[in-house]
């Protein structure tokens, strides 16, 4: 569970309320529970945040109100903390305090409240009559913020990822041919919580053979066997932060192809982290990774972005990806704090596939990896 700590807290609500008085926003309502995670450090199932000028509204139910209450007591506070327990509806309560706020301008995650949720809190608090407020659709108001790690966050996802590479090294032993996909997943898995991980970030790939050209796969009842090129995709939460990690290695000795694409990949990955530092573009690193594979005639059998942001979700901002002529306007510059993944692939229906992934840091100067396994082909 995430435990920032108060001035961590205290940081990402000066960043908000900045955001906020830019829109002339009195309030803003964070339905998103990462959203809710990253401000108060509160990871239960069901909870509605309001960030005031002067305050934060918490309302949760009795399943949580303890819990919440002991979590003031600590050097993990959450700053100005207001906590309103819910009694029936999360909804309805919201309305209420809202409307006894008087506040002229809310704001709302338009992202993440439904259009439903959206049209009876607009119904509700029209009813307010002088009171009711002017809903104003916000957008990624604490994702922005998200997008940087503080160095709480930074300490954790290295951690994170130190405990990731040395489960990742003994994984490479249990890929055995005469073994099946869902067992070594079942076994990957297991020593993600032996190595200190609250559970996976994602459900873990195994993908072998044919079936490592789907770069998603789900794990099967496939028997591995000789020849076999075999993707493993895992990743773990850990205190609250997702990292993720890919390896492909062979069953048996290499086949002069399997060694041809594989050195392609790793390359292109090696020519994508390269790149990575502040200034850069987003769009840059993904273009030094096709550039290797366009040499290498692969190309074609690259269809996924080379990364996706790491943090409270395995899927945040920033977007390694390739720019899309007059969809992808804006190229926000790559920024120290910034966690990705690095992941290119090539795939090939029938025959198989390669990625390899590595968490990367952008630091003042440059980049640090965060993981740290061996990426070369290793034959099991």
């Amino acid at each position: 569970m995430a435990s920032a700590p108060y001035a961590a807290l205290k940081r990402r609500h000066d960043h908000v309320r900045t955001a906020m008085a830019e829109f002339a926003i009195d309030a803003l309502v964070v339905t998103s529970l990462p959203n809710i995670l990253y401000l108060t450090n509160f990871s239960g199932s069901s909870a509605i945040v309001v960030i005031e000028p002067e305050s934060v509204r918490f309302l949760t139910d009795s399943r949580y109100t303890e819990a919440v209450e002991r979590g003031q007591e600590t050097d993990h506070a959450c700053p100005d903390l207001v906590l309103d327990a819910v009694a029936g509806s999360y909804d309805a309560a919201l309305a209420d305090r809202i409307a006894q706020l008087g506040k002229r301008r809310v704001g709302f995650e338009a992202q993440h409240l439904t259009v439903a949720r959206h049209d009876w809190l607009q119904r509700t608090l029209a009813a307010a009559g002088d009171r009711a407020p002017l809903w104003v659709g916000t957008q990624r108001l604490v994702e922005r913020p998200r997008v940087r790690k503080d160095g709480y966050e930074l300490s954790v996802l290295r951690e994170a990822g130190k405990r990731l590479s040395e489960m990742a090294a003994d994984v490479l032993t249990i890929v055995q041919r005469g073994r099946s996909e869902q067992a070594i997943a079942a076994d990957i898995d297991w020593r993600l919580r032996n190595a200190g991980f609250e559970r996976p970030a994602f459900e873990t790939i195994v993908a072998s053979g044919p079936n490592a050209a789907l770069p998603h796969a789900r794990p099967s009842e496939r028997i591995l066997g000789e020849g076999d090129l075999v993707v493993l995709d895992f990743g773990g939460v850990y205190a609250s932060y997702c990292v993720d990690l890919t390896r492909t290695v062979v069953v048996g000795p290499a086949t002069s192809r399997a060694r041809d694409v594989h050195r392609a990949v790793l390359e292109a990955q090696r020519q994508a982290a390269a790149a990575v530092r502040p200034g850069a573009s987003r769009f840059a690193v993904d273009a030094a990774a096709r550039r290797v594979l366009d040499r290498a005639g692969m190309g074609a059998a690259f269809g996924h972005g080379t990364g996706h942001g790491l943090g409270i979700e395995i899927h945040e901002d920033p977007r390694i990806v390739q720019q899309r002529p007059g969809v992808d306007t804006r190229d926000e510059a790559l920024d120290a704090g910034m966690v990705f993944t690095v992941e290119p692939g090539a795939y090939f229906p029938g025959w198989g596939g390669v990625r390899i992934e590595d968490d990367i840091v952008v630091t003042a100067d440059g980049s640090e990896r965060l993981t740290t396994v061996t990426s070369e082909l290793v034959e099991v």
